[in-house]
Order: structure tokens, then C-alpha cells, then sequence
């Protein structure tokens, strides 16, 4: 068992640095015992968590599964030996975090909150931004992103996944004849927000059909909660995050538009400096985030 403990763990970091090489450099072993290890692992389990390439590794899903367990394990023992320290003492000192604007209307601010009251030494600046922030240039100790793909590395850790949907106002579809897949939508009123106006739309229907349209906004706005404001006011079709419509859907005032197709949901990840210390506030703020919504 104690091997596989340490396959996991040389697993996990091999992810983490996106190499066994790089894995290899923090573990200060070579890469061929990091390569051996996990192909022990792998041969173990009767299964392959990577696929290997001259260019990359790629995560199979059942890698994607120990990751995710691996991950909490190691979390859970480097929280309990934090805990367990007799000279570690509260933690203390100031912690600058900066997060797109939206986020706050999201279950993370409950999370904050609650660092923040678990940890009373600790001076906590929250920037709230729709201006993207430089880690190292604008003074900050950690970043939490929103962006279409997971992020995964050394530097970097996907707390969880926001699920957006394409809604309108009542008043507004009352008025529209509304079909029955997304190509039927393109010439109606569009919202967009102006950072991702040239993308694509691609839906997934629940029977697991596919499909891309182009969309003409004819309103754009840098900012999420505007855009959401703007549909609720009647002024087109809008693709938000779910938390911010979900008061709206309830009461009546909007609604979802071909709900049956689906969108793919936006990663919210956290960046931090490489050189951030393993077991100081960065990492304990991580763990606190990492934490499923309750």
C-alpha cells in the first residue's frame, strides 16, 4: 500500500508539471524512475492514466479519476500535518487576491468569507475585477480565472465548473416563434460580451447531437452582470452563468431558451506565483477554495 501511496503522489505531480521531467526535478529523481513508477501504477491498476506523446501527456479517464482522489489525499494530509504542527501557530500575515466581477455573485464569496473567518490574522485584500490582473505586476498572491479549459499544472489548480445557459426575458420570446435547434436563433437579437464576440457557439443536445452556429450580436458589453441586465430588460438572447439568471428563471421573469441543447461549461481556476511557498497562505487559501459547493 505504501508504494502505491508514493506512485500516486509521483503520479499527481507528474500532472502537475505537465512532464516527467519536470516532475522529476521537484522529486529530485530522474526521469526514468518518475516514468517507472507510474507505469507500475498503471500496470497495478489494469488501466492507462496517461497517454504519452513527444509533444505532451493527456490524461485518460480513469487518470482523470485518480487525479481528482490523489489530489484530495494529498490535500487532506498536508492540511492535517499543517494542523498538527507544533510550531506552525495561526497563520498569519496579508494575502491579495484578485477575481473577475461576476465570481461575486457566486458560491466562492461564501468560501472567502468563510477563510476569512477561520483565519482572523490573516489581512485578506479581494479585488473584484472585470480588468484582468497581472499576478506579479499588479502585487497579487493568487488569481482565480474564468476561460473555456481546465488548468491544471504546478502553478495552477481548476476549482470548479460554471454552467452557462442561453436565456431570454418572458416578454421577449412571448413575441418570437422559437424552433427547435440553435440554427433557428441566428438572426435573432443577440447580447455578447465583447472579450469573446468572434467565438463560435457550440451546443450539445441531450441525445448527444452537436452543433455550431455563428451568432450577429448586435449589442456588446465587457461585462457579465450588465449582460445579464440587458436580457432581463427585453433587449435579446443572452449566454450568462446559471447562478446569475437562477432568481430570475424562478420568479418568471426569464427563461431558458432550447434548454434541451447545452452548453459547455466555463472552468473558474486559481494561478498562483511558482515560487509561492508549499505550505504557506497561498496553499491553505487554496485548500479553503478547493472545497466542494456546499
Amino acid at each position: 500500500m505504501i508504494d502505491r501511496l508514493r506512485q500516486m503522489a509521483i503520479f499527481a505531480k507528474t500532472i502537475d508539471h505537465g512532464s516527467f521531467r519536470g516532475a522529476a526535478r521537484e522529486l529530485h529523481l530522474s526521469p526514468s524512475v518518475v516514468s517507472h513508477h507510474v507505469s507500475q501504477l498503471e500496470e497495478h491498476l489494469g488501466v492507462a492514466l496517461i497517454y504519452r506523446s513527444t509533444r505532451k501527456l493527456t490524461l485518460t479517464n480513469e487518470g482523470q479519476r485518480l487525479l481528482v482522489a490523489t489530489r484530495n489525499m494529498l490535500d487532506a494530509v498536508e492540511s492535517e500535518l499543517q494542523d498538527l504542527s507544533a510550531t506552525a501557530g495561526e497563520p498569519s500575515g496579508e494575502l491579495r487576491v484578485t477575481l473577475p466581477s461576476v465570481l461575486s455573485l457566486s458560491h466562492i464569496t461564501d468560501q472567502i468569507a468563510a477563510f476569512s473567518r477561520a483565519y482572523p490574522r490573516i489581512t485578506l485584500t479581494v479585488d473584484f475585477s472585470d480588468t484582468r490582473r497581472a499576478l506579479i505586476d499588479d502585487g497579487f498572491d493568487l488569481a482565480i480565472r474564468m476561460g473555456p479549459k481546465s488548468r491544471n499544472s504546478a502553478t495552477s489548480r481548476t476549482l470548479f465548473e460554471v454552467r452557462r445557459v442561453l436565456v431570454a426575458s418572458k416578454d421577449y420570446l412571448e413575441k418570437r416563434i422559437l424552433g427547435t435547434d440553435p440554427e433557428a436563433l441566428t438572426d435573432w437579437e443577440w447580447l455578447a460580451l465583447a472579450p469573446v464576440q468572434n467565438v463560435p457557439l457550440s451546443f450539445r443536445h441531450k441525445d448527444g447531437t452537436t452543433m455550431k452556429i455563428k451568432s450577429a450580436p448586435h449589442l456588446f458589453t465587457n461585462d457579465a452582470q450588465a449582460l445579464h441586465r440587458l436580457a432581463l430588460a427585453g433587449a435579446g438572447l443572452a449566454i450568462v452563468p446559471e447562478f446569475l439568471v437562477a432568481p430570475d428563471i424562478a420568479s418568471g421573469a426569464m427563461d431558458y431558451v432550447l434548454p434541451s441543447w447545452e452548453l459547455r461549461p466555463i472552468s473558474v481556476y486559481a494561478e498562483w506565483p511558482a515560487n509561492a511557498p508549499k505550505h504557506g497562505l497561498i496553499h491553505l487559501a487554496l485548500r479553503a477554495l478547493n472545497q466542494e459547493k456546499s
